[in-house]
């Protein structure tokens, strides 16, 4: 059963910032520091009164401004392996209700290059991450491992420390040079020409021939981002020990 942490936060804050203004408006179990009013509603008040403002700050925290999440598969590679855990800046691209991810100050789109979190949109429950290819309106080839953005080609170079068995190259999407992974430079899976629609964005991974991205699943709907990935702050897989270089790495 998958928990939805969001609807689990915002219950809590709610129901426990209720049992504090119920307890000051009606209840008064404690009117000075020398009394309190014994019983379960006194002990009932007084964990909401600790816990209240505890999670108030969480669910701030998490729904506005930076939200924790750990990286699943290698889909990433090389900008990001399984194991990593990162912050997703919430702000990025507009301030969200909890729970119903409703949009209610606009703040800025996602631009080419960034690398996002988002809602699977066949199941919303399912957050992916992938880098922005395309914008709305843009024309997008992908044929023999080169991507061709409205007609130009992007920049693509063998990176320094590319071997056999790690074929890493250098990409460039309007200045946002990263590295990316190509595990069969003569056979591409998923070749094609696509559209994107006003609205969305077409993401891909860095790990070209190993990413279920847009080429599979379509193109994002923007209702669906929830923000872009900035830091690795941990990066710890079981059984081995937390690679320490990686903390604090700015996601390129």
């Amino acid at each position: 059963m998958i928990i939805n942490l969001a609807l689990f936060l915002t219950a809590l804050t709610l129901i426990s910032g209720i049992i504090v203004a119920l307890d000051k408006v009606f209840w008064k179990t404690r009117q000075d520091d020398n009394r309190q009013a014994p019983g379960r509603l006194g002990t009932l008040v007084e964990y909401a009164r600790s816990f209240f403002p505890v999670l108030l700050f969480v669910l701030v925290i998490r729904s506005f401004i930076f939200e924790p999440f750990r990286i699943p598969s290698g889909s990433m590679m090389p900008t990001l392996l399984e194991g990593d855990f990162i912050f997703v800046q919430k702000y990025a691209y507009g301030l969200r209700l909890p729970v119903t991810e409703t949009k209610i100050i606009e703040t800025g789109s996602p631009q080419r290059g960034d690398v996002v979190v988002f809602r699977l949109p066949s199941d919303p429950s399912i957050n992916y991450i992938k880098r922005v290819v395309g914008l709305p309106g843009d024309e997008i080839v992908y044929e023999r491992q080169r991507l061709t953005i409205n007609g130009e080609t992007v920049d693509l170079t063998q990176g320094p420390n590319a071997t056999f068995e790690v074929p890493v190259f250098v990409e460039d999407l309007d200045g946002r040079v990263h590295d990316i992974l190509v595990t069969n430079p003569q056979f591409s899976t998923r070749d094609g020409t696509y559209r994107v629609p006003d609205g969305q964005y077409f993401v891909m991974g860095d790990n070209r021939d190993r990413s279920r991205d847009s080429r599979f699943i379509g193109a994002i709907p923007e209702k669906f981002l929830v923000g872009e990935a900035v830091r690795v702050w941990m990066h710890f897989v079981p059984w081995n020990a937390p690679d320490w270089s990686r903390i604090g790495m700015k996601i390129q």
